[in-house]
């Protein structure tokens, strides 16, 4: 499966889509700290390359957080946590580990060894933590030390993981903290997120005018959890009935914390915009995960589509900003950066071609999306990337007829 030629078509029938990643990272690490009585429900099983780098990570500290809930110290046993690729395992955890008292060296792969880690040297001061970094980039880092509560001041404009990688781990301490938000939030939605799968579990975090505070020595409660259907993947089948396709989804939650629920009122929004003299206005600090297909949806919308606050991609999995406007630029779409923004003047038809994902899972299932409305459809490479967040993509895109022949491209 490592490339894929996707043909112009319409899909039709209907799906349920894959359980919600960010909701499932979150709910397995309360799980661990509440104990084996927990039970989550809803992943599948077949889960993603993130999900089970937590649960790798997770069954590693098991001693460790089975010794916390008793009351013994913490191992001394060096620990090797491997994140793979996966970001919000690696800062949901890092405070996790410090909470618990644990050494440890988190590893990765991909471009997640470059994804950005510093703030925590600033998070941390003065809190019983010592982080080893390595000369260049951000992994393999070595954390030591006890964390201890206190006055926390985060910035939230890099990563919400930041913020609720401390919210899974504060609880845990032996004192109460408060935590001051030194930049605007983005990506708040995950956070309310967090604060509702802990509530779940019995720990409370209250909200203030700066940030968030946190009792100490609150008790993770074990009890059966349903992991919420994904929007973020969603996402790509709505804007594929956006173009034409008419597929019929279901299991998605109406009053979910996701974020990424936006892409309905966005997408309702762009219908109405379309061949307008003004531009369509998209605000990605809330939604950095929808960019990509977005920008799909954008290019084949008569009239232009502005998506703001997108610098953050530049961050993930690629550089998603730039290779979102150069893969979808080289199939036909009128896309260009500036600054932190994509312009896109929409039309009705891509030309088609062949594109690279980057080993970006986001950029290959927006190119099989993109590809249904295209000439001569789209060759992708590197098309396995699907496997870090949706392993089963392909399958069910070929189950609602769509045209998708495997290559190997070499």
């Amino acid at each position: 499966m490592a490339d894929r030629h996707v043909r112009p078509s319409a899909l039709h029938g209907s799906l349920v889509p894959p359980p919600s990643k960010s909701d499932a990272h979150r709910a397995l690490i309360c799980a661990a700290l509440a104990g084996e009585e927990s039970r989550i429900k809803g992943i599948g099983s077949h889960p993603s390359d993130d999900i089970l780098a937590t649960r790798r990570c997770l069954q590693a500290l098991g001693d460790a957080i089975t010794a916390r809930r008793s009351g013994k110290a913490p191992t001394k046993t060096q620990l090797t946590l491997d994140c793979h690729e996966s970001g919000t395992t690696l800062r949901l955890l890092i405070p996790v580990v410090a909470a618990l008292g644990v050494p440890a060296t988190f590893t990765g792969r991909g471009r997640l060894p470059q994804r950005p880690l510093q703030e925590y040297r600033t998070i941390f001061a003065g809190h019983g933590i010592d982080l080893d970094f390595p000369a260049e980039g951000s992994l393999p880092l070595s954390v030591r030390g006890q964390l201890t509560p206190g006055l926390f001041h985060v910035p939230g404009h890099v990563s919400s993981q930041y913020l609720s990688g401390l919210l899974l781990a504060l609880p845990l301490l032996d004192g109460d903290s408060e935590i001051v938000l030194t930049s605007p939030l983005e990506s708040a939605p995950y956070v309310e997120m967090t604060r509702r799968t802990l509530g779940e579990f019995g720990v409370v975090v209250h909200t203030t005018p700066s940030g968030y505070q946190v009792a100490g020595r609150q008790r993770f409660l074990p009890v059966d959890y349903t992991v919420e259907k994904d929007y973020s993947q969603a996402a790509f089948w709505l804007v594929a009935n956006y173009l034409g396709s008419e597929i019929k989804l279901s299991g998605l939650s109406d009053h979910s914390a996701q974020g990424d629920r936006a892409i309905l009122p966005i997408l309702a929004s762009l219908a109405k915009h379309q061949a307008s003299e003004l531009p369509f206005i998209i605000d990605a600090a809330q939604i950095p995960d929808l960019v990509p297909v977005l920008a799909v949806a954008a290019s084949l919308t008569p009239g232009q589509t502005r998506i703001t606050n997108a610098a953050r991609l530049r961050l993930k999995e690629s550089d998603r900003l730039a290779v979102t406007a150069d893969i979808l630029a080289s199939i036909g779409a009128q896309i260009r950066v500036e600054d932190d923004s994509l312009v896109i003047d929409g039309q009705t038809e891509l030309t088609g071609g062949q594109a690279d994902s980057h080993g970006d899972h986001r950029i290959a299932m927006a190119l099989a999306i993109a590809a249904l409305k295209s000439a001569k459809g789209v060759i992708i490479t590197q098309a396995e990337a699907v496997r870090k967040s949706y392993p089963e993509f392909f399958a069910e895109f070929s189950r609602l007829g769509g045209i998708c022949d495997e290559l190997n491209l070499g």
